[in-house]
């Protein structure tokens, strides 16, 4: 099932580390094609650029699936898709500050096209690049893929464990999004 694929990414939006004193670029451009992320990645003051799409209003449903399919073009750093589902607790993930994301690191070929599966069960909760187990008062986190609201890929220097991320490079770069699926 494609969820978006070349001028379908129209609406995605650069959000960098400049949201909190960093002083990364990034800008995310729109073709035939598909998604382009391309930026200059400082490492001092946070460390991360992105590309995100707009709130999908309703959600995206893809209940019976079970993994994304990334087809892309990347630079042989490591990235994140970074995924925030509506939830069943009142809203409550959406008022935490940075709100909860379903994260997962995937690796990319230099200069070369690939494709990269996600397993929805490798995504792990996460608060602005730190793992959590469960929401305040012990409520627990449970990934529903039938009330997505937002997709992002970063690169960032924190991976989807909070751990430095090994394939992390400061510098310029360039990945291109061609589509994303969602598959049994």
């Amino acid at each position: 099932m494609q969820v978006v694929a070349g001028d379908g990414f129209s609406g995605w939006h650069a959000l960098n580390d400049t949201v909190m004193g960093g002083r990364s670029s990034g800008s995310c451009s729109v073709s035939s094609r598909g998604l382009r992320l391309e930026g200059e990645v400082v490492e001092a003051g946070g460390g991360f650029v992105s590309c995100r799409s707009p709130v999908f209003s309703p959600p995206l449903d893809l209940s019976g699936q079970a993994a994304f399919e990334l087809d892309l073009q990347g630079d042989g750093r490591d990235y994140k898709l970074a995924v925030a589902c509506a939830d069943g607790v009142a809203g409550l993930t959406e008022l935490i500050p940075g709100g909860v994301r379903w994260v997962a690191n995937f690796a990319t070929a230099a200069d070369a096209p690939c494709r990269v599966r996600i397993p929805f069960d490798h995504l792990r909760a996460s608060i602005r690049a730190r793992p959590i187990e469960a929401l305040p008062l012990g409520l627990p986190l449970r990934f529903d893929p039938g009330r997505i609201t937002r997709l992002q890929i970063l690169h960032s220097r924190f991976g989807d464990d909070g751990s430095a991320n090994p394939g992390f490079r400061a510098g310029p770069l360039i990945l291109e999004l061609m589509a994303i699926h969602a598959v049994p």
